[in-house]
C-alpha cells in the first residue's frame, strides 16, 4: 500500500527510487503501459501530473486557489478554480504555526 500511496511520476523512463525514501518513480511509459492494460484513458491524481487542491489559501499562508476536475458523461475534462473564503474565526488561532510543521 506505501508503494501505492506514495510513488510519484518522474520524467525518466521505467522505474526508479523515490528520492523521499518512500515509493518508486515512475516515468510516462509506465503510465501508457497501465492506462493500456486497463483500457484506461486517464490517470488523475492529486500530485505532480496535475494539482488537484482542495483547500484554497492553505492555513491562511499559502495563497493557493484550490481547484477540481470536473468530467461530464462525454468525459470531456475541465478544470474549476475557487478562491478562497473570506477570513472566520479567531485570528490568532490561525496565525499560529502548528508544531507539526515545524
Amino acid at each position: 500500500m506505501c508503494d501505492l500511496l506514495w510513488s510519484d511520476p518522474d520524467d525518466r523512463c521505467g522505474w526508479g527510487i523515490s528520492p523521499r525514501g518512500a515509493g518508486y518513480t515512475f516515468g510516462q511509459d509506465i503510465s501508457e503501459q497501465f492506462n493500456h492494460t486497463n483500457s484506461l484513458k486517464l490517470i488523475a491524481r492529486e500530485q505532480k501530473v496535475v494539482t488537484i487542491f482542495s483547500a484554497p489559501n492553505y492555513c491562511y499562508r499559502c495563497g493557493n486557489m484550490a481547484s477540481i476536475l470536473e468530467v461530464d458523461d462525454c468525459k470531456n475534462q475541465s478544470f474549476i478554480q475557487f478562491e478562497p473564503a473570506p477570513r472566520r474565526g479567531e485570528p490568532d488561532v490561525t496565525r499560529r504555526t502548528p508544531d507539526y510543521f515545524l
